[in-house]
């Protein structure tokens, strides 16, 4: 009988690892979850990549400033690591124009934009909807998020603006639709809300840039326990959950800063993908190891 080497044992170990027995009946270890996975926000049925490339740091200010050929270097960087996930907003100056340029000879249908309608407003929605088109070249638009919801009245306050985003999903010019959150008093109207399909909610450890009870932003930490309680239910009814500000817009310097923001958002099983605004390759790579060490924890 020869002896056990070190490739066997190590082999064995492999197996082991990978192949449970349970009354003789094989069974899978689970399998690794990754940052730029494609996942399903709730019942939208829009596929994503868990980890998103954001364009609006300060309203875009940290992106513009890297001028349009870095830009594009981050964007096919990010593309290139697996990030399928674009999302800017009508805001973000110059975002849309400038997203639309860097993804340009890229397949569309290999990839996913999102972008935001400027809330408080008023009147048709499709001229707007038709520019947003127009700018970021594309046919159509996976995600369409009213922006930067208030008032707890916004349901009522942007009847039409929610019948026009209807409208424009009924005919495919987008797949997807939903809101972005900014403060408790709308927070709390989302769960059992009918229209919306997708939330965007500000989500970190420490309440860094997330929601109080004032209807402006406001530099005073957010209250984490009640914005996850609404977030826990809104995702439960089916509602695909989208996280900014993990990284506290940008003032979480420290890498256990980020990594407790990360282990946070990713941990409390209610936020489905997560958006950050990058402003070097370096970033959007520890980002993507930061996510994937934390799923897989």
């Amino acid at each position: 009988m020869r002896h056990s080497s070190r490739r066997d044992f190590l082999k064995s170990a492999v197996a082991t690892s990978v192949l449970t027995s349970i009354g003789g009946t094989a069974i899978a270890a689970p399998a690794k979850r990754s940052a730029t996975d494609l996942i399903t926000l709730g019942k939208s049925n829009v596929k994503v990549s868990r980890l998103a490339f954001g364009t609006g740091t300060f309203s875009g200010r940290v992106q513009r400033e890297l001028g349009q050929d870095e830009f594009t270097r981050l964007v096919r960087h990010a593309y290139d690591r697996g990030v399928r996930f674009f999302e800017t907003a009508e805001s973000y100056h110059g975002m849309a124009e400038m997203l639309a340029i860097a993804l340009k000879g890229i397949p569309r249908d290999t990839y996913q934009l999102m972008t935001k309608y400027s809330t408080p407003a008023t009147g048709d929605t499709a001229p707007k909807i038709d520019l947003f088109r127009k700018q970021l070249n594309t046919e159509y638009i996976d995600i369409l998020l009213l922006h930067c919801l208030r008032p707890p009245t916004w349901s009522n306050d942007y009847e039409q603006l929610q019948d026009g985003l209807s409208e424009a999903q009924s005919k495919k010019i987008i797949i997807g639709r939903g809101a972005s959150v900014h403060g408790l008093p709308a927070l709390r109207t989302f769960p059992g809300n009918k229209w919306l399909e997708i939330a965007m909610i500000r989500m970190n450890h420490n309440g860094t840039k997330m929601d109080t009870e004032a209807l402006r932003d406001i530099d005073s930490p957010g209250i984490v326990d009640e914005v996850v309680a609404h977030t826990k239910k809104v995702h439960s009814e089916g509602m695909g959950v989208i996280s900014m500000k993990l990284v506290g817009e940008g003032r979480f310097t420290k890498p256990e800063e980020r990594d407790a923001a990360m282990k946070f958002a990713m941990g409390i099983g209610c936020v489905d993908a997560v958006t950050i605004g990058f402003k070097s390759t370096a970033e959007i790579d520890e980002a993507i190891d930061r996510m994937n060490r934390v799923l897989n924890a």
